[in-house]
C-alpha cells in the first residue's frame, strides 16, 4: 500500500542500447527523452509509466 506521501513515480538509470551512455531520467516523463550523446530515444509518454527503449539498470529512491 502506497500511503500520500511516497511519490507513484521514481527516477531510474537507463543504458542506451546504441552508444551504451548511462542517464538518469524520470519514470512518468511528459516528453520524449533523447540519449545526449547519440540522441537516440530513450522514452517516450504513453499516459502513465514512460515506455523506455533502453535498458534499465536501477531503479533509483
Amino acid at each position: 500500500m502506497i500511503s500520500e506521501n511516497q511519490p507513484k513515480s521514481k527516477f531510474i538509470k537507463v543504458r542506451c542500447s546504441k552508444c551504451k551512455n548511462e542517464q538518469i531520467i524520470f519514470g512518468n516523463t511528459s516528453t520524449i527523452v533523447m540519449c545526449l550523446v547519440c540522441n537516440k530515444e530513450l522514452a517516450y509518454p504513453t499516459g502513465g509509466k514512460s515506455k523506455v527503449s533502453g535498458r534499465v539498470l536501477e531503479v533509483l529512491e
